[in-house]
């Protein structure tokens, strides 16, 4: 097998892995914002019924939530009733780490000292001036090392979405190494290597922006 046909294969599985990756960004993360003013709310009911998700969907393996979320309507409702394969791996997914998400907006808003609040509503500003004009930049600072963390784990976790079958980039590896080659593995790490190599560079960029904020 030449070494095109090879790339070609994996690349077709790296789509997948890329399809994965920013969808689950595009909407963990905005949802992960949502569940963390859940998880601080004054409504004590919102508050605890939102943190016993959490602790449940961060206490569980994100396989075993991609198998519940593909199988589990079958085994409830009976067979044909279900979603396709990336749909469910995408719903589990974006659940699983818009938990995640959510503990470390949590942390970086809890984290901004309360006498910011304070100063800023003595300058007569509303709360949602606060937050945009004083709260957020310094949050996004704080969170930018955790969060930059998460996304990369994140590359790394689309792998299991061959728990399903879905061809993403190891399952199309591990195909090509069952033919008797052992390249394509190396391959396959190469390519999450680069990947993970320019987001790390991104993240060190945007560390680099935001150092005027003195947290």
């Amino acid at each position: 097998m030449s070494l095109t046909s090879i790339l070609l294969t994996l690349l077709q599985g790296f789509r997948d892995t890329c399809l994965i990756f920013i969808l689950t960004l595009v909407f963990a993360l905005p949802l992960g914002l949502v569940i963390s003013f859940g998880s601080m709310s004054r409504f004590a009911p919102l508050r605890w019924v939102t943190r016993t998700f959490v602790w449940i969907i961060r206490g569980t393996p994100l396989m075993l939530q991609v198998i519940i979320v593909f199988y589990g309507p079958g085994l409830i409702w009976g067979p044909g009733i279900g979603m396709d394969r990336i749909p469910s791996v995408l719903i589990a997914f974006i659940i699983n780490y818009a938990a995640y998400f959510s503990e470390i907006y949590r942390s970086g808003i809890q984290g901004v000292p309360r006498g910011q609040y304070e100063a800023a509503q003595v300058l007569g500003m509303k709360k949602r001036q606060i937050f945009f004009k004083v709260i957020l930049m310094q949050v996004i600072k704080r969170i930018m090392p955790p969060m930059s963390n998460e996304i990369i784990t994140l590359v790394k976790d689309t792998a299991l979405a061959r728990v399903i079958a879905i061809r993403e980039i190891i399952m199309e590896a591990y195909n090509l190494s069952a033919k008797g080659l052992i390249s394509p593995l190396f391959y396959a790490g190469a390519f999450y290597l680069v990947f993970i190599g320019l987001l790390t560079i991104l993240f060190g960029f945007a560390e680099r922006k935001l150092d005027y904020f003195k947290v």
